[in-house]
């Protein structure tokens, strides 16, 4: 029998802070279209149930849009069951429609069982810190699934997960909720456990592959990570050492990676430029729009700097600069270092110690 673990889809989440309005808005529609195909996916290859393992929605009053629109879905598909467990960030949502198809949790443990497997959960709370795993109570016959939604090692008070409270309890899938990336791990010698990430990464502290986890549960259980996303997000650090302006800049990170056409980017651009040269980022950018989704480019370059054009300088640079390579007590490299440093903080530039 076939389940997808999913999570943390954030329905109505905010991302105007990552993304231009264009892209974000364009995002935020991306993240329905996403639910909308796994739930697809899920009837097209015989899944008998989504688990959603908490945080559906970004916030605990989502808007009328985005509850009909997740009400909408569950409605599409009546033989697929939707184990829906609340999270941090949806804990107060109330459900807003009764669905033969819609199955939900509390604060005590809920039980759905599938032939000889059951799906056991609860959402975690101050109320229940005290006595949620001596409550657990799942057969040694079956193949038992237990959905939670937390960080692994708070204090169970703050919604915390403590792994070793849940070992020899008959779990042999822990399926989690709360962290955006990919992690598992041995439970204990029957069980595993696993965060199956975001469907979609919402940010550039959200990069790589996403999309869910599929189980075939029968005596045992075998799982599978199920690439989805409609973007993948990538950073990558760039040198451009030498170059003289934007536009070889964004020919050195096109020779450098291999941009995928729907894709998002940070690119960070490291190396060493002469002091002369101004580089644009957004300038960078536009270069590359036409090989990606969405290209972020950072500067994080640093200035070399010609000394002996500094030998007749009469400015402030060109004294602290004449006076620097002067002493006879300072090293070559030591010379360089702190004319180097003194020069980008002349300049109004970051300085790195």
């Amino acid at each position: 029998m076939k389940f997808i673990h999913t999570a943390d889809i954030h329905l109505g989440s905010k991302m105007d802070s990552r993304f231009p309005r264009s892209i974000s808005a364009k995002r935020k529609e991306e993240l329905r279209t996403t639910f909308q195909r796994m739930v697809a996916y899920a009837r097209a290859n015989g899944v008998r149930a989504i688990i959603l393992a908490g945080d559906v929605f970004d916030s605990d009053t989502p808007t009328i849009r985005d509850k009909d629109f997740f009400y909408g879905v569950v409605k599409t598909a009546p033989d697929v069951d939707f184990l829906y467990l609340k999270g941090n960030h949806d804990l107060a949502a109330h459900a807003e429609e009764t669905l033969p198809n819609l199955k939900t949790f509390g604060e005590q443990w809920q039980y759905y069982d599938y032939g000889g497997i059951t799906v056991a959960g609860a959402e975690l709370s101050q109320n229940n810190a005290a006595s949620v795993y001596s409550t657990l109570a799942l057969k040694e016959d079956r193949t038992n699934i237990v959905v939670l939604h937390g960080q692994i090692g708070d204090a169970a008070e703050k919604g915390g997960i403590n792994l070793k409270r849940l070992r020899d309890k008959n779990i042999d899938y822990l399926a989690l909720g709360h962290i955006h990336k990919r992690q598992n791990g041995k439970l204990d010698d029957r069980g595993d456990y696993a965060y199956c990430g975001c469907p979609e990464g919402r940010g550039f502290d959200e990069i790589g592959p996403h999309g869910f986890i599929l189980l075939d549960a029968g005596e045992k259980i075998t799982r599978s990570f199920v690439p989805f996303a409609a973007r993948t997000i990538t950073e990558a650090a760039v040198d451009i050492s030498g170059v003289r302006d934007a536009y070889m800049a964004a020919e050195k990170v096109k020779r450098q990676l291999d941009f995928n056409a729907n894709d998002i980017y940070r690119v960070n651009l490291t190396g060493a430029i002469d002091s002369g040269v101004e580089l644009s980022v957004s300038d960078v950018a536009a270069y590359l729009s036409n090989e990606c989704y969405f290209a972020d480019v950072k500067d994080r370059t640093s200035k070399t700097f010609d000394w002996e054009s500094f030998e007749g300088d009469l400015s402030l640079k060109g004294e602290f600069v004449r006076t620097v390579l002067g002493d006879p007590d300072l090293s070559q490299e030591e010379k360089t270092r702190i004319a180097t440093i003194g020069l980008k903080a002349l300049s109004g530039g970051d300085i790195e110690l």
